[in-house]
């Protein structure tokens, strides 16, 4: 069953990884932010967890796709860990969407498919 699972858990953060770069390709915000972004632009179909966006985050900090610094909100009187997108992320991404878009014209292709692929 582990072996069904993986790539499934691949794909989904494959996936994550993506919207995140993207929404920070934008410009810097902290991690309720990016959440939110993400969150608000799929009209709340994707709802952003603790749990698989912080991860998210340091394992693209990791990577060398985003890096972060503790900065304080400019309309608060708290810090946040404010995320940027680096130019390793950049490459990175367009690497995804190139991906992402193969991925989604195959599936596409099963899905409704031309009376020439019948």
């Amino acid at each position: 069953m582990a072996k069904q699972t993986q790539p499934r858990a691949n794909l989904l953060q494959g996936t994550l990884d993506m919207l995140i770069l993207r929404t920070l390709l934008h410009g810097p915000g902290h991690g309720h932010e990016i959440g939110k972004h993400i969150q608000r632009t799929t009209n709340d179909f994707l709802q952003m967890q603790h749990g698989s966006l912080y991860p998210a985050l340091h394992r693209l900090e990791e990577r060398g796709w985003i890096n972060a610094k503790w900065e304080t909100a400019p309309d608060r009187n708290r810090e946040f860990k404010y995320y940027r997108l680096t130019d390793k992320g950049k490459k990175q991404l367009v690497v995804e969407e190139s991906q992402w878009k193969q991925m989604a014209e195959a599936v596409a292709r099963v899905m409704w498919p031309t009376s020439e692929e019948i």
